[in-house]
């Protein structure tokens, strides 16, 4: 199937390049933004309706929730270069003056740290208490590296030790549990 090329747009030539941009970097997807895609997509999370590789002026985000004024950038490796972190603030900054907050992600800890990611995303949201579908035991992030991830982020979630506030009942979750033998 042939990608549509915009050729005639309201905005003008400049929104047609952005328009066809826009729809490029929907086709070429990290795996990073694909995993987080198919986390956020739908409502899944908190209910919030988030939009991916959304023209804001000049910019594409990410991914963006225009009910919560939320954006969510997902960073690759040429972000962390000085002239991509000074991108990146100033893409921030012009963000922030327009009302939006910013979380950003590497990609490392969409892919590795995934739990953490949505944590924080589920407390951006504003929403209380844990995430309604947490990881079963043993998967996600652990808690030593929940602690490291605090301290080496600044203001990432993280720190969390114990278990879970709202353990899953038995028979609750994905896997029901099996059926008993009822004895009269």
């Amino acid at each position: 199937m042939r990608a549509r090329v915009a050729t005639n747009y309201r905005g003008g030539e400049r929104s047609v390049r952005l328009l066809n941009r826009v729809r490029q970097l929907r086709r070429e997807q990290t795996d990073a933004e694909k995993r987080l895609w198919f986390l956020l997509n739908s409502r899944q999370l908190g209910g919030a309706k988030f939009r991916r590789q959304h023209e804001f002026g000049p910019v594409v985000l990410d991914f963006f929730c225009p009910e919560q004024h939320l954006v969510i950038e997902v960073d690759g490796s040429q972000h962390l270069t000085e002239e991509g972190l000074a991108r990146d603030r100033g893409r921030t900054r012009y963000l922030e003056k327009n009302g939006l907050r910013v979380l950003r992600f590497t990609d490392r800890e969409v892919l590795l740290e995934t739990d953490g990611v949505l944590e924080s995303i589920w407390e951006a949201l504003g929403q209380p208490g844990p995430h309604p579908n947490p990881l079963p035991e043993g998967e996600g992030i652990s808690a030593p590296a929940a602690q490291q991830r605090g301290r080496d982020r600044e203001g990432a979630v993280g720190g969390r030790t114990g278990p879970h506030p709202r353990p899953l009942r038995e028979g609750e979750g994905p896997h029901p549990a099996p059926p008993t033998k009822e004895t009269h």
